[in-house]
């Protein structure tokens, strides 16, 4: 195998790893919004592990923290935006392991719009479905919104330490 064929082969593989990540997150994302519709009763908590992770179904008409409300067509036109951005820079990462972080934020987003664009009361203004519930007054969330926070924190983690955001490591020869 050729140098370019090589680091075609491997570009394809973190691109994949990227789609692949992404696909994953949205499944499980839509996947346990239908089961907190389908199971839970909105507004009423169940435990699931005591008092440290309940679930409770509410729609949420804003953005992280409640920011917003009411606004929630501004939401569907940032998450779109978002969406293309990603999809954008998704070739030019550098590594699997950014590749697999751009499949997380765009997996996150895009299982948030979906809601945004297929939920009550219509489209470009749907509420989206928030089921897991932590102490300490902290919002209700749900596994869009865990893969958006941990790529965030992915990307603060890598600032800190100095790390390009994208790129390989450089190391000197």
């Amino acid at each position: 195998m050729t140098a370019d064929q090589q680091k075609e082969t491997t570009k394809r593989g973190r691109l994949l790893g990227f789609l692949l990540t992404a696909w994953l997150i949205i499944a499980l994302d839509q996947l346990t919004k239908f089961l907190a519709i389908a199971n839970l009763n909105p507004g009423v908590a169940k435990p699931l592990l005591g008092d440290l992770v309940k679930l409770i179904l509410v729609y949420n008409d804003s953005a992280a923290f409640s920011i917003g409300g009411g606004v929630t067509w501004i939401f569907a036109i940032i998450s779109t935006l978002a969406m293309l951005a990603i999809l954008w820079f998704a070739p030019k990462l550098e590594t699997l392991g950014w590749s697999i972080a751009g499949g997380l934020a765009l997996g996150g987003v895009v299982g948030n719009l979906i809601d945004r664009l297929t939920r009550a009361p219509g489209f470009g203004i749907g509420q989206v479905v928030d089921f897991i519930s932590i102490p300490f007054n902290f919002p209700i969330f749900n596994v869009a919104d865990i893969a958006i926070v941990a790529v965030a924190a992915i990307v603060i983690i890598a600032v800190f330490q100095g790390r390009p955001l994208g790129k390989a490591k450089k190391t000197i020869a």
